[in-house]
């Protein structure tokens, strides 16, 4: 991609304008004490798949779009700074549903499935005090959106929704290149 996918993701909110905008930070849309994705994030990795094709920017900004909501419910987001912890979650319920739209507009229902699931299982996992599960929840997730999905792979999800301890591993497997 030519341009960070923060920037761009910077870039969607403030074209969104409204309440999500006013919670971007003046200086990070001037590029200044802007953080910079990783390229082994899950909005990298999704779109470096070859379900991807030709929309990778536009599955990378989406999904970049995702992971931000998750952050807000969370950890520690990078782009959107909400001065309390309520108006937080529902910037992150905003992002989630304009990433998924974002989605539905490609018409990828096995990525928008893919997604949903990894929003669900990081939040379970988040509830049950399993950082390291929902971390790989994530990276399984994305693998999923830009390889697709496998039996392993619905098994693995299968797993943390019954709460095994085997999901950590299995989940770690799939996301593994």
């Amino acid at each position: 991609m030519s341009e960070d996918s923060l920037e761009r993701l910077v870039a969607l909110l403030r074209r969104q304008g409204g309440l999500i905008a006013s919670l971007v930070p003046a200086e990070r849309a001037n590029g200044r004490a802007a953080p910079v994705a990783t390229a082994d994030g899950p909005a990298q990795v999704a779109a470096s798949g070859p379900r991807a094709g030709a929309d990778r920017p536009e599955y990378e900004l989406l999904v970049e779009t995702i992971y931000e909501g998750y952050l807000l419910h969370y950890d520690t987001p990078r782009v959107v700074r909400p001065p309390e912890a309520d108006l937080g979650l529902l910037a992150g319920d905003q992002l989630y549903a304009l990433g998924l739209a974002r989605l539905v507009k490609l018409g990828d229902v096995q990525a928008v499935a893919e997604l949903a699931d990894t929003i669900t299982l990081s939040a379970l996992a988040q509830g049950a005090g399993a950082g390291d599960l929902a971390r790989a929840v994530w990276a399984a997730g994305a693998r999923a959106v830009g390889w697709g999905s496998s039996e392993d792979h619905a098994s693995a999800k299968a797993l943390a929704r019954a709460g095994s301890p085997e999901a950590l591993d299995a989940l770690r497997a799939v996301a593994a290149p």
